[in-house]
């Protein structure tokens, strides 16, 4: 059970550091990447929770909005329709 409170917190920074990482910069909220990294870094358990408050992009869901990797059929794709 101890060895829960090490393990927990050092993998919520690291997903955070390759969430940092992985984002790309014109998405990044507040701070520049780079801050982001070095925050996250410092701080490990608190800049990792700051990135996910404060600096993670927004996930938006709009019209046309599909998620990565989801196949749609032609008559549920809004691209393929408005070409019609």
């Amino acid at each position: 059970m101890r060895i829960l409170l090490y393990v927990i917190p050092l993998a919520i920074t690291l997903y955070a550091l390759f969430d940092v990482a992985s984002t790309p910069q014109d998405q990044v909220r507040n701070l520049p990447k780079w801050a982001w990294l070095i925050i996250v870094i410092l701080f490990e358990l608190l800049g990792a929770i700051g990135w996910f408050i404060a600096g993670r992009p927004k996930k938006v869901a709009g019209p046309g909005y599909r998620r990565p990797g989801r196949v749609l059929p032609p008559d549920d794709d809004p691209d393929f329709l408005k070409n019609l």
